[in-house]
Parts: structure tokens; sequence; C-alpha cells
């Protein structure tokens, strides 16, 4: 007869799972058993919060479900961050929280943490499984409820439940429902008209663009239409696309900035973009998103329907009169090209041998296979990911968008390359990141996970600074006293290599990426480089000017001689 613990196990591995992160401990015991007897891989991590990026990678990629487990108490808490980013990216992610036994909860046992307080605020689903009978029950519910809403599922496992025997019932199937979801005839009708009284319209698209790339190349070319995106949707949107004007927001660049603030009409596709100061003003308003509650939540909008990108496009088009005025178009691919010309400057290599963090992301996507996996840091790393690797259609980038949480790339790498393991995948990882999981460095080691690591050592914690400086604060606590990660990694069992100067970098980029097993570069990049919003606001330069002031009458002239050398040059 079959424990509870295998009947929750075999219902995952019928779900889809493939794969389960986590660390093994007594109140997990029989769960882990139950794994080990299964097709389902255990990836042994270092630390819970990595398996939670780990997971999510995987499952944000895959589509399918990852698994993720944890013993009671600690164990199964420290999963929390990990898995408060899965959640915000959208990854089916079941979590098997182990429980102490059932005698004793509510009575402040050892160990004992409600995780269902804890958990709810970070999960689709977040059940304790009370009694043998329903286990099956509760696991599918699980399962379907983090495959159909897109989050984490969190299922409480007492371990005197998951050793128990199983009662003999049917198993209980999980159910994977993809329906086709476009507006009304009404309502493309009304959206067919404004857009064809529209003289200056713009297409803003998000990651609900997934799978509509062609779709919204061809409305585009219908209306001459530039077409700006978030961040999510640069895999999606940006490759193959003569329309394309860039990212806008904080991250963006100038030329999806002044598409979106000069349009007349802007329809808004899939994107839910968080920042009110880059939505227009003067323009109508369209916006298409499959979750209703999105509509109109961050600036208001004249028309707001619900639908599947694809598909409202493809009911739209007919609807649509073709038109030849590219006026608009071509301003802002002028715009466009003077950005690129812009970001492109500081690509290359600085004064003195410098090597400013642009040069080596830009290295790293000249040299790497074209269907790579990038994860990117929270913070610098991430804005020189999503401006300086090119998306090529194949590739796929994975960042700290919603959660913007420092320390997700490197254990993002690892559910990538666990999922995908004849792609490269490559962490891009700040040297305060990197620090913050170092432990797991060696789960590429134990785990045959070959990833690629670059470090950005600039002994700062780089975004933190810059926004110091904005706000006119000499930066505070912000120094980071670094080991050689180099040897380091070495030492755990990478490849591993250090730059110093400019001019080395090209040649141990190609040497990283060829090296077999997992490899680290540990490349000192240059502290002053700045991130330049697309429009800087008048505070912003007052803030920094501040700052300035504030930093020579404290002997750190050299700082702001270091800053302005960036800038200009």
């Amino acid at each position: 007869m079959s424990t509870i613990a295998q009947v929750i196990v075999q219902t995952l591995a019928a779900a889809g799972a493939r794969r389960c992160y986590g660390i093994p401990g007594d109140t997990l015991n029989h769960v882990t058993d139950a794994i080990r007897d299964s097709d389902i891989r255990w990836v042994h991590m270092r630390h819970e919060e990595a398996g939670g990026f780990a997971a999510g990678a995987d499952a944000l990629l895959t589509g399918e479900l990852a698994l993720c487990a944890g013993s009671c108490g600690p164990g199964s808490l420290h999963f929390i961050n990990g898995l408060f980013e899965s959640h915000r990216n959208r990854a089916p992610v079941v979590l098997i929280a182990s429980q102490i036994v059932r005698d004793e909860l509510g009575f402040d046992f050892p160990q004992e943490v409600d995780f269902q307080q804890i958990y709810r605020a970070c999960s689709v689903f977040c059940e304790e499984i009370r009694t043998p009978a329903q286990a099956r029950r509760k696991t599918a519910m699980a399962a379907q409820a983090a495959l159909a809403k897109k989050g984490v599922a969190v299922l409480i496992v007492p371990a005197d439940i998951a050793s128990a025997k199983a009662p003999d019932e049917p198993p209980f199937a999980v159910h994977l429902a993809e329906p086709v979801i476009r507006p009304t005839d009404i309502d493309l009708d009304r959206i067919a008209a404004r857009l064809n009284e529209g003289k200056k319209i713009a297409i803003y698209g998000g990651s609900g663009c997934e799978g509509a790339h062609d779709q919204l190349v061809a409305l585009a070319s219908a209306l001459q239409a530039p077409v700006a995106h978030t961040s999510r949707a640069k895999d999606f949107l940006e490759y193959d696309n003569d329309f394309n004007v860039g990212m806008t927001g904080i991250f963006g660049g100038e030329s999806g900035y002044h598409a979106l603030m000069t349009c007349d009409t802007l329809l808004l596709l899939g994107c839910d973009f968080a920042w009110r100061q880059y939505y227009p003003d003067k323009a109508t308003i369209i916006q298409v998103d499959i979750d209703g509650t999105h509509l109109g939540r961050r600036h208001p909008v004249d028309i707001g329907v619900v639908g599947d990108v694809a598909a409202t496009l493809d009911a739209l088009m007919p609807r649509i009169a073709p038109r030849s005025d590219r006026a608009f178009l071509d301003e802002c691919l002028a715009h466009r090209v003077r950005t690129l010309e812009v970001e492109a400057k500081h690509a290359t290599i600085g004064k003195g041998g410098a090597i400013h963090p642009q040069y080596l992301t830009e290295l790293i996507s000249r040299h790497a296979p074209d269907d790579s996996i990038y994860t990117a840091d929270g913070g610098s790393p991430m804005v020189w990911c999503l401006r300086h690797v090119a998306a090529t259609g194949k590739n796929r980038t994975v960042i700290s968008l919603s959660h913007g949480t420092m320390a997700n790339a490197m254990p993002q790498a690892l559910g990538a390359k666990a999922a995908f393991p004849d792609r490269t995948v490559i962490s891009l990882s700040g040297d305060g990141g990197i620090a913050m999981m170092l432990g797991d460095l060696l789960t590429a080691v134990q785990e045959q996970l070959p990833i690629k690591v670059a470090i950005f050592n600039n002994s700062a914690l780089d975004f933190v600074e810059i926004e110091q400086k904005v706000e006119g604060l000499l930066e505070a606590y912000t120094d980071l006293v670094n080991p050689d990660f180099a040897r380091v990694a070495e030492a755990m069992g990478f490849w591993g290599r250090r730059v110093e100067q400019a001019e080395h970098l090209e040649d141990a980029v190609k040497d990283w990426l060829a090296a077999p097993g997992p490899a680290l570069l540990d490349v000192v990049t240059d502290r002053f480089e700045l991130v330049m919003p697309p429009k800087v606001e008048a505070g912003q330069v007052a803030g920094m000017a501040l700052y300035s002031a504030k930093a020579v009458l404290n002997g750190r002239g050299r700082d702001v001689v270091g800053m302005v050398r960036n800038l200009l040059s």
C-alpha cells in the first residue's frame, strides 16, 4: 500500500512536474524518499531561498510545474523570498512545506510555523492536508491552481500525514484548459474606430504579448505605428521588428519614452506597467489585457477590454484601415537610432583600460549562442542586460522586475540550466548579489549544472549608491570589501578568471563561454558608471548637484570627477 507521500509525488508527476528543488529534513523524509523512487529529479540546493528562485525560473521558462520542498519551521520558511519572486513572475510552482505532526500543532512546539499565514500573500493556493483522504484531491487542486492561475501553490504536509497509508481511491487528474478569449465584436468595432481615427498611433506591448509577435508586427505595419515594449516583453517583441523603438520607463531609452509621450492614440497590449509618469496625459488610451483587474489600474483608459493579445489582434485586423503616412513612425525610428548611438558609446573600452559594464554585457551578447538564457541580478546588471543583450527570438531573459530583489540571478540560472541542459545559461551577477547566495555555487558543481556566472564587480551596491546620489545624499554603507571571486569559485570546483583591464576582456569572455563546466568570470567594472533614465527630471539634476557639492566638501572630489568623466565620455 502506498504512503500519502507517494500519492503526493505521483499526483504532481502526473501533472507534469519534472524537478524538485530543496533541502531534505526530518519532517520531509517520507516525501524525499518518494521522490527518490520516482522520475522527478531532486536538485539538492544549499539554501532554500535559492531553491525558490531556481524553481521559479524553471517554471517560467518551461511553462510547466516545478516543485520546491522543505522541512518544517525554518526549512520551508527560507523559501519565502525566492517564492515571492516566483509568484510575482507568474511562475507555476508548488511548494511542499512539511509540517510538525498534527498532535503538536497549536502548542508552540519547536519549529512550529503557521505557513498559511505566511504564504497566503504570495500564493494562489495555500492549504494543509489534514487527513489522508484529502491528499489526492488537495494535491491535484494545488497543481491545477498553480498552472491555471500562474503562480505559487503551497501544500502543507504534516509529517504524520506524509507517512500515513493512503486510502484506496481513484486518482484526481489535473486539467489544463486553454480557452481562446477575445473581446466582443462591438468592443472590437469601438477599438478599430478609435485606431482608424488616430493620427499618431503608438503601441505599447507587455509580457502578455508572448506568442503574439507576428500579429503585433502586422498591426504595426497596417497602422504605421511605432512599438514600444516593457522590460518583460523584450524577448517577445524586440526581434525581427522594424517598428521597434525600445523600452520606456526607468530602464528604457529616450526613443520609447518619446513614442508614448507624443502619440495621440496609445494601444496597450498585455502590459501592466506600474510607473504612471511614463503614460501620456492627453492621448486616447485603449487597453487589452487577459486580466480584467488590470484595466485602467495604472492610468485612466478610454477603452478597456479583456482578451488574449494574439486572439484579439487576429479578430481586430480585418477592421483596421491600412495607412501609408509614416511621418510619426519615421520620427520615432529616428529617435531610436539616436538612442542606440548613445547606448553604444559606453559599450566600448573606457579610458585608461577601465571596463564599462555595458562593454562586458555587449561582449557576452556578441559571443554567446543565440539561444542562450540570461538571468540578471536586480540593480544595474539587469539594466545592462535589458539594454545591451540583443533579443534573437530564441534567447530568453529572466530578471526580477516586479519583486526587485537582490541575488536572484545565479539561483535562477541553476533552475534554467536544470530545465534546459543543452542551452548556454548565463548569470549576470552583481558583486553584492553573488555574495548573498555564494554557497549555491556549490549546487552547480554537485548537481552538474554548468552555468556561466559573470560578476559585475565594482565593490559597491551600485544601484543603491545611485539612488542615494539622486536624492542629494552622500553614499552610505554601500562599500563592499570583496574577495577574488574567481579564486573562491576555483576552490569550489568552477573554472575561474579575474579581469581588471578591458583589453583582456574579450578573450576572457570567449574562454569563459567555452569552459566545459561551471565557469565564473570576475570582472572589475567602473564604479562611477551611471544608469541614466530616458528623461532626467529637474529634481534628479538638483539632487546630483547637491550630492556633488557635498562630496567635494567631504573630500570625495575624485568620486565626482569619475562620475562626470563617464557622463561626458
